[in-house]
């Protein structure tokens, strides 16, 4: 197979963004692929928003360089790039129906009524919403408002697209639907789709690849199962679901090494004391101080006889609200394979 030499959809080559002493973005450098689902995650102030406006043209690197398509575009404005942004608050015009919201790029370049009309209707087909051209936003409920903002910015075929949280403002069976139905457009059109979001089950459903932010800089660029499974950094494996991190004496005890490890809390199981540990697993003795119920699951925190604690969830497959609290104070014994411990450096 001949290997792809086509330039990525973005690539960002030591891109600072200072405002004064801040350095929201910090020397990142990041390729995008062309056709892929890439989400920038991470908290509020980590430079992933940042990002999206310098790719966008709302913003201009204090050094650096962006690329779209091989092209220099660091200094273009907006309009001079092949791009368009999806934002959180839909920006909608309410004076104008849905048909002229998702068309106005198209009048705006003075395409013809005729397939201006035609180009309509196909993106509001894309977007599940036929038959809502003459509708007003107001008459429309938050998803569909998201998914007018979703065709009219697809309407003009950019090359990228840029959404920034763009199901922040919905409720969670909403946001959930909607996470698999953007999924489902980007791969039937086809292009670069780069998501920022602060949500990880955001982040884990839809991408292909994620970048993990942290103070202006990338923690971690990979695939949702390497970013989960394999955390490059204490940040990462706390940030991205929920990660047991260990130290010193009590990772010593566990391990033979006190260097800090990770350890997701679905992969440890919840045995008797004196169950007896494989020559591939971990074990570490305690008792379940607390007990959280919910639902589908339950969490519970174990203290360890060694110091420290480990927290452990348990589908509720058979066990019910009463089984799970009457756990609580249990002597137990933790038990886990140990490949799926990951060491990491304490200075991270």
């Amino acid at each position: 197979m001949t290997p792809d030499t086509s330039p990525p959809a973005v690539r960002f080559h030591n891109v600072s963004r200072h405002f004064g002493e801040i350095k929201a973005v910090d020397n990142v450098s990041l390729d995008l692929r062309d056709g892929e689902f890439f989400t920038m995650l991470g908290p509020s102030g980590s430079g992933k928003t940042t990002c999206l406006r310098m790719m966008a043209g709302f913003d201009r690197p204090t050094s650096g360089a962006i690329e779209l398509f091989g092209q220099d575009v660091s200094n273009r404005p907006p309009y001079e790039r092949d791009v368009n942004t999806v934002f959180q608050d839909y920006a909608l015009f309410p004076h104008m129906t849905v048909g002229d919201n998702v068309g106005y790029g198209l009048m705006i370049k003075k395409v013809a009524s005729p397939e201006r009309h035609q180009r309509v209707g196909e993106m509001l087909e894309l977007v599940q919403l036929p038959g809502f051209a003459n509708r007003k936003p107001s008459q429309l409920s938050g998803g569909q408002r998201q998914r007018v903002a979703l065709a009219r910015a697809l309407i003009n075929h950019p090359r990228v697209l840029l959404l920034d949280e763009p199901l922040g403002a919905l409720d969670l069976k909403l946001r959930q639907q909607m996470q698999i139905e953007l999924k489902a457009i980007q791969q039937r059109v086809g292009i670069t789709f780069v998501f920022v979001t602060h949500d990880q089950e955001e982040a884990l459903t839809m991408s292909d690849r994620i970048a993990v932010f942290n103070r202006g800089r990338i923690e971690q660029v990979g695939s949702p199962a390497e970013v989960y499974e394999r955390p490059a950094s204490a940040f990462v494996a706390g940030f991205v679901g929920v990660s047991n991190l260990l130290s010193g004496p009590a990772a010593q005890a566990i391990t033979g090494s006190a260097e800090m490890f990770a350890v997701r809390p679905e992969k440890i199981r919840l045995c008797p004391p004196n169950a007896v540990v494989p020559t591939d697993a971990y074990s570490a003795d305690g008792h379940i101080r607390e007990v959280i119920y919910l639902g589908q699951h339950t969490r519970y925190r174990v203290e360890l006889n060694h110091g420290g604690e480990l927290v452990v969830v348990e589908q509720n497959l058979e066990t019910t609200s009463m089984d799970a609290l009457a756990a609580r104070n249990r002597l137990v014994r933790l038990i886990w394979n140990k490949a799926h411990n990951r060491i990491i450096a304490a200075h991270e």
